[in-house]
């Protein structure tokens, strides 16, 4: 069996955060605000996951109103989804996500990102596929208010 999922995912940018993208703290003059470390790429990754699985949506399964999951790291929440994936019988086939922002420059970043998604979803390096965008300073991303990022996951059954 076969399955894909989109995921979807936005935070404000503000001060006196660290900005945290696909489990990297990435050295910037803003953060992004959330219950969680508020990474809102692999947020948008967990949401694919999730709905590829047919089990909802993250906010079902991590709310931002459960204390547990203040300031947690959101590689522990994807390490739980993939945990809730492989249960079902699933493994990543493959992965391709985009952030949006207009500053900082990500792509120095990326491939650590891609190392931290690899082993958390215990999947091969190729098989995960991460790049990052501008909005050529159109919208609340242009302007630097957020970011935002965008999930495809497709799943494969390993057993009936």
């Amino acid at each position: 069996m076969f399955r894909i999922g989109f995921g979807y995912d936005v935070h404000r940018l503000v001060k006196d955060r660290p900005l945290i993208l696909g489990g990297v703290e990435i050295p910037h003059r803003l953060g992004l605000e959330g219950h969680s470390d508020a990474d809102v790429l692999i947020h948008a990754v967990i949401d694919a996951i999730i709905g590829a699985l047919g089990a909802g949506d993250i906010g079902h399964h991590f709310p931002d109103t459960d204390p547990a999951y203040s300031g947690i790291s959101s590689l522990l929440l994807l390490k739980t989804a993939a945990d809730l994936m492989r249960s079902k019988g699933f493994h990543l086939n493959n992965l391709d996500a985009t952030v949006v922002a207009q500053e900082p420059k990500l792509a120095p970043h990326l491939k650590i990102m891609q190392e931290n998604f690899a082993a958390t979803l215990a999947a091969p390096m190729d098989r995960i596929n991460l790049k990052a965008t501008t909005s050529e300073r159109l919208g609340f991303c242009g302007k630097q208010e957020g970011m935002e990022a965008f999930a495809v996951v497709s799943l494969i059954q390993v057993a009936p």
